[in-house]
């Protein structure tokens, strides 16, 4: 969509048609369009209404009920913030005493929703017109809100007096205009120095305001976290969505935290001073035969952060190897960041051995899970060749850098 498109779509016109439309249905989309254009409704409206029918059925997933009544972008959907999580973000600054938050980069609007939807006053900026525009139609319930178009290196900030209740946020753009991958979709940014605004602006701004969030990439280094911070990495039902920095009085503790987000709600929070002495550092495997009953897989939050060791002490086991993830141990223990299985056979991994232990055992289905090795999941399995009516869980992983075959079953 351009500019023109959304102005029209916002027209009373335009919204009307928007807010008429039925559930969107990828099969039954061209025949509407044709109707509505054959009903007198000019072409480019009825694409923009179509084109926001499809991204508000993309967008429940993350805005539930509020996605009705929303604009969307392609990639502003795709990088804003899950309902769930800006209303964490918005609490933390509810919680620190801040009466206003300005929003630098707001895009289309998420975390500003959140944050407004707690009374707090909002001064959003975005750089881009239209997606300006889009996030003031979001934000159009909230009288405290407003948004204002403009470059976060150009806003002037509040000094002395002014500043004392009022924080930031900022979600720095990680893609490349104008720049698309193999779907299609604008292509992403990975290097801490292709944001925007850059990672220096952003700790400039938490130098002037002490009460600054940033929302970064769940690949920001360890080595990249100021000092003095909270950096928590974020998953949602274990996908991990986000790495946030937090300055001053937004820290709840400062250092390497993973906050886990169940799809059902419920949470958890890993610190570092879970993992006792080590700080997140786990103890390793010294060989096959120190693997245990039980295997432990953490949530891709806790492994981000570093806070493997949390795992290993709350189970009393070890790593595997270092970085894989997996944990073993012989004891059985419910912890709510980590799935857990049972150990039914331990070995190197060699595909005719495998191969061989399998069909003795009638196994013709195997679900095949892999971490810190380069292994080809349905190479293995043509190269085992199975068939049978059993089924088994193969984790493929490494100890002490050589490969091996773990055969388990979830617990």
């Amino acid at each position: 969509m351009d500019l023109a498109a959304v102005k029209k779509l916002i027209s009373g016109e335009g919204w009307g048609l928007l807010q008429s439309l039925p559930p969107y249905d990828e099969t039954t989309v061209l025949a509407l369009g044709e109707g509505l254009r054959a009903a007198g409704f000019d072409t480019d409206l009825v694409a923009a209404a179509l084109t926001q029918s499809r991204l508000r059925a993309k967008g429940h997933e993350k805005f539930g009920e509020f996605a009705a009544g929303m604009l969307f972008t392609a990639d502003g959907l795709e990088q804003a913030t899950r309902l769930e999580i800006a209303a964490r973000h918005a609490q933390r600054f509810r919680r620190a005493g801040i009466r206003q938050v300005i929003d630098l980069g707001c895009g289309i609007g998420a975390d500003a929703m959140a944050l407004a939807g707690l009374d707090l006053q909002v001064n959003a900026v975005e750089v881009d017109e239209m997606t300006a525009l889009l996030a003031g139609v979001n934000l159009r319930h909230w009288p405290g809100a407003v948004v204002s178009v403009g470059a976060v290196e150009d806003t002037q900030l509040p000094t002395g007096e002014g500043a004392r209740h009022t924080g930031a946020w900022l979600d720095p753009a990680r893609r490349t205009p104008g720049v698309s991958d193999a779907r299609g979709r604008t292509r992403r940014v990975f290097r801490l120095d292709a944001i925007s605004p850059s990672w220096a602006t952003v700790q400039s701004i938490a130098r002037s305001l002490p009460a600054t969030g940033a929302k970064m990439s769940p690949s920001l280094p360890h080595a990249a976290v100021p000092a003095g911070t909270e950096a928590q990495w974020t998953s949602f039902a274990g996908e991990v969505l986000e790495c946030a920095i937090w300055w001053g009085p937004l820290v709840t503790k400062a250092g390497r935290s993973a906050l886990v987000i169940g799809s059902k709600g419920r949470s958890y929070t890993v610190r570092e001073a879970d993992a006792g002495p080590s700080g997140g550092s786990a103890p390793v495997a010294s060989s096959l035969a120190q693997v245990g009953g039980w295997l432990y897989e953490p949530d891709k939050a806790v492994i981000r952060a570093g806070l493997t060791g949390a795992l290993t002490s709350a189970v009393d086991g070890v790593e595997l190897d270092s970085g894989v993830g997996y944990v073993t141990s012989d004891k059985c223990v419910d912890v709510g960041y980590a799935k857990r299985f049972t150990v039914t056979e331990s070995m190197p991994l060699n595909v005719k051995a495998l191969r061989a232990w399998l069909r003795d055992r009638d196994v013709g289905r195997v679900t095949i899970k892999k971490r810190g090795v380069t292994l080809d999941a349905d190479g293995l399995r043509h190269q085992l060749r199975l068939s049978g009516p059993e089924e088994m869980t193969l984790v493929i992983t490494r100890v002490r850098n050589h490969q091996v075959c773990l055969v388990v079953r979830p617990a």
